[in-house]
């Protein structure tokens, strides 16, 4: 898939690391398309010969679920000789034990003498959403390129007072939650491009293999896209924060639904792009949220989705009208057992296609009792290891993980930006906030 079209038109790189003329080199170039290679390099015809290859040292920020995801992606990168030669994490103890185990030489507590680090060149966020902004661009006027996880800011109380309580943050109209979270957005795109670096917003979905090949297909067909259905489900969050909107801005439609909504606005995006060199933007938004845990039906002692659920909703659905009167469905939940279900399915007007980033039926495995295959990893978010289970082969190829950490690199390494840029960060949140907004005022909302 091309570079993001949400890169915004007319900005200048004034950065000594790209050519004078100020503009990123690649922003037009055509990719390079290598069916059936998965995350291969878009650079691989025509790269340096392996004696020439450049060298990129990136930094953890965190030490948590989403950041073993990100050391085992670098590990596996090809066409440039990356090094993860730096750890950041506010617990010493837990960052030492994942320096270890991932044989990275320096662990860091203070984030500003983290971004001193010798041989820095990238910095990847795996932090709660609270801490994006401040951290992007601190990282971005140190000269540091940055890939932020979805989503890539979130309305969190910024604009209450220190004494605020979580009731408070949480009862703030989502119109003024939106106003303030596009506008920390922007301030780390602006960021960014006024330091000449790249921020790279880390939506695994678009690198999905399947994904990839589903959007070669596409572009093949010359057919135009009707409706889009997607959709992550699992049975509730890695993360104790997830539940407190103040740590994370929103439930399960924004942690959730963030990767079927950005994808749907990419691939919209991209098809007005090649068809019109114009992308198709969303017009409108209907939504509605809700805590499904608070059914009195259900019996807490028999009940294996999370629950406690504080002030955030655990289901959400959000329908997008685009400009050109196509539709897309995307919803987000935590009450789905049985492990990890993320789909994207695409209607065009002459083809269909069904993309299944979590695809449980590669191989399956029979367990008699709990403990025969204790200590292995079998799926994420499984609830229950005796029986027929479906043990992913490689969770991260599948879900377009490994890809992403690739096309970071690459980015880092040859100077081209990055699939998806800040501004699909910000228009996904746009979307995510109006869906709120919707939801809670029982209207259709404009963008």
């Amino acid at each position: 898939m091309p570079a993001s079209p949400w890169a915004a038109s007319g900005r200048k790189c004034t950065s000594s690391r790209f050519p004078s003329s100020g503009k990123l080199p690649g922003r037009t170039r055509a990719p390079i398309p290598i069916p059936g290679r998965g995350p291969v390099s878009r650079f691989l015809l025509g790269s340096p010969s392996m004696s020439e290859v450049p060298s990129v040292g990136v930094g953890l920020v965190g030490a948590g679920f989403l950041a073993q995801t990100r050391a085992r992606g670098y590990r596996q990168v090809g066409q440039v000789d990356l090094n993860l030669v730096a750890i950041c994490s506010k617990s010493e103890a837990r960052a030492q034990d994942f320096a270890k185990q991932h044989r990275i030489g320096s662990v860091y507590q203070d984030f500003q003498a983290f971004l001193k680090h010798p041989g820095l060149d990238a910095v990847d966020l795996c932090v709660p959403n609270h801490l994006h902004k401040e951290m992007a661009v601190a990282a971005a006027q140190a000269g540091k390129h940055v890939l932020c996880t979805k989503p890539m800011t979130a309305y969190v109380g910024q604009d209450l007072p220190s004494t605020a309580d979580d009731a408070a943050v949480s009862a703030v109209a989502p119109a003024q939650m939106a106003d303030i979270a596009i506008a920390e957005g922007e301030a780390m795109v602006d960021a960014a491009q006024q330091a000449g670096v790249f921020l790279a917003y880390g939506e695994n979905w678009l690198h999905a293999p399947a994904m990839k090949r589903a959007w070669q297909l596409f572009q093949s067909s010359g057919g135009a896209v009707l409706e889009m259905r997607g959709w992550e489900c699992h049975n509730g969050s890695h993360s104790p924060y997830a539940k407190i909107w103040r740590y994370t801005g929103g439930g399960a439609l924004l942690r959730l639904g963030a990767h079927p909504v950005g994808s749907m606005l990419h691939w919209k995006a991209m098809e007005g792009r090649n068809r019109t060199g114009v992308p198709i933007a969303p017009v409108a938004v209907t939504a509605e949220v809700a805590d499904l845990s608070l059914n009195p039906a259900l019996n807490s002692e028999n009940c294996r989705v999370a629950q406690g659920w504080v002030d955030v909703e655990n289901w959400g659905c959000v329908v997008i009208q685009f400009e050109d009167g196509s539709r897309g469905v995307a919803y987000g939940s935590d009450n789905h057992l049985g492990g990890m279900e993320s789909r994207l399915e695409i209607s065009a007007s002459n083809c269909h296609f069904k993309v299944n980033l979590s695809p449980n039926d590669m191989l399956r495995a029979y367990a008699s009792n709990e403990q025969v295959f204790e200590g292995e990893y079998l799926m994420e978010k499984v609830d229950s290891r005796a029986g027929w289970s479906t043990p992913m082969p490689n969770e991260d190829w599948t879900s377009g993980q490994f890809g992403l950490c690739q096309d970071f690199a690459e980015a880092v390494a040859y100077r081209r930006p990055p699939l998806a840029e800040g501004d699909l960060g910000v228009a996904t949140t746009r979307v995510l906030y109006a869906a709120y907004q919707a939801a809670a005022e029982g209207r259709r909302v404009t963008l």
